[in-house]
């Protein structure tokens, strides 16, 4: 099995704005057509919050549901009951903040599945957790 790369809300929004913040190894997952990718709708939720302070330069969430919806690489997992399970166990409460929270767990669920995961992530809190494998 391929491995699922969980993307969290930074890492879109920067590869979306071509920001020079976005680390090398994560862009290049990104750029790549073989990719498969994991967006919890946490993540739009973060984002829709930020589009709408205008704290983004993504115009609409219209716009950023097109560009997702046409790339077939992405798969937009909802928050689900077995999401907040595993939210809930020893892994997930080593996540300190609620919206990283879900979207670890987003990334141990589908470990669970079987498959092999890593987070495209900088973010402190994610990474120090150590819970799942981080790419930047």
């Amino acid at each position: 099995m391929a491995t699922k790369y969980i993307l969290d809300t930074h890492a879109l929004v920067w590869y979306i704005e071509g920001s020079q913040r976005l680390g090398q190894q994560a862009k290049a997952i990104i750029d790549s057509p073989s990719s498969e990718m994991v967006l919890s709708i946490i993540v739009l939720a973060e984002i829709g919050f930020l589009i709408e302070r205008k704290r983004v330069t993504i115009p609409s969430i219209t716009v950023l549901l097109n560009r997702l919806n046409n790339d077939p690489r992405i798969d937009i997992y909802p928050l689900t009951l077995d999401v907040f399970k595993r939210s809930q166990s020893v892994a997930g409460l080593t996540i300190p903040e609620l919206h990283d929270r879900f979207i670890v767990s987003t990334g141990l669920l589908w470990q669970d599945l079987g498959y092999t995961v890593a987070i495209l992530t900088k973010d402190r809190n994610i990474v120090n957790a150590a819970v799942l494998p981080v790419i930047w």
